[in-house]
Order: C-alpha cells, then structure tokens, then sequence
C-alpha cells in the first residue's frame, strides 16, 4: 500500500503540472469541446499505457541508453508539438452565427483528438524518462510484473479521469460564456505554450 500511495502521488504531481498533455487537452476543450477533449485524454492515457509497457519489457531502458533512439523520440516528439502549437496560433477566429450554445465550436473527428493526445504524449521523451524512473528508481525490482502492470492501468486510468473531467470543466456552457470574448486569445496561448515546450524539448539533453 505504501509503494502504491508513493506512485500515485509522484503521478498526481507528474500529470497535474502543467505541460504538452495539459495543453492539448485544454486546446481541444476551448476549440472542439468536451468530446473531443475526452477523446484527447483517452488519447494521453493510451500512451501512457505504452510508455508502461516498454517499461515493463526493459525497452525503455535501452532508449534512454540509446543516444540515436532517444534524440529520434525527441526530435520527433519536439517537431510535432510545434506543430500542433503553429496550427493553434493561426487557427481563424471562430465567429458565433447563431444562438445556439456551441454555434462557435469547430468540428474534429474522434479518432483525430484522440490520435492527437495519443502522440502528444507517446512522443514525449520527458515521458520515456519518468517512467523508466519510476519503474527502476521507485518500484521495487522484487514486485511482481502483474502488480507493476496494475500500476501502470492505474496511472493510465487516473490520466484519462483526470484530464476527462478537466476537458468537461472547460467545454461547460458559462465556463465558456466566460471566456468565450478571449476564447481565440486562449487558443493562440496555448499554441505558443505548445510551440516553446517544443523548443524546450528539441534543446533540452539526455538527462
């Protein structure tokens, strides 16, 4: 119990700061909202779950050894948030054409929000790192691999509860109604946030 109270927490910390998974599901929230933020975040839990599995199979322990492996992660990784972050800062102002309640939401697929959140997070070397940490400096390497797996479910389905619920926070018809005049300032906010976490990622060394 103790092991498992020590993960969730690192992982409340982890996943509740602000970064490249806050960010895009914030996006999606404001721009498509609620569905497609809670496609995002089912998005960022599924990768989540690969980074667990690689971590379980010790395959994330030669990435982080692997210079050539880790800088592809990164510079993969770093080149698409900056273009996740570019297409929000010059997404067109949406325009309210009606009185409907989400009469300025713009359409996105499902399968799109969710692919979005799925490598926002699986390309995140930051991520290979803090889960190979978790599993080698944390966990114990005696634990079972079934409860090391039940670690990782958790982590993976207290990711999706967690950015879900902060999805649906930000869709909310009077969250919205007031944010909605800066709503376009937002987006482009977050774009930039996206665009310099990029930068930071495709700079920043094998630590």
């Amino acid at each position: 119990m103790s092991a498992f109270l020590t993960v969730a927490i690192i992982h409340f910390l982890a996943v509740a700061s602000p970064g490249p998974d806050f960010a895009i599901v914030t996006k999606n929230a404001l721009a498509h909202a609620r569905k497609a933020g809670v496609w995002t975040a089912a998005g960022v839990a599924l990768g989540l779950g690969v980074h667990t599995a690689y971590s379980l199979l010790g395959i994330g322990l030669i990435i982080s050894q692997s210079i050539l492996l880790f800088n592809i992660i990164k510079y993969v990784g770093a080149a698409y948030l900056i273009y996740i972050g570019i297409r929000a800062i010059l997404a067109k102002k949406h325009v309210e054409t009606g009185s409907q309640d989400h009469s300025d939401v713009r359409n996105i697929s499902a399968s799109a929000a969710f692919m979005q959140g799925f490598l926002c997070n699986v390309l995140n070397p930051k991520a290979t790192l803090f889960m190979l940490a978790l599993f080698t400096q944390v966990i114990d390497q005696s634990t079972p691999l079934i409860v090391q797996g039940m670690y990782g479910a958790y982590m993976s389905i207290a990711t999706f509860l967690w950015f879900s619920t902060l999805a649906s926070v930000f869709s909310m018809h009077h969250v919205r109604s007031v944010i909605r005049r800066v709503q376009h300032r937002i987006e482009q906010c977050m774009g930039v946030f996206l665009v310099a976490l990029g930068l930071k990622v495709a700079l920043s060394g094998q630590e």
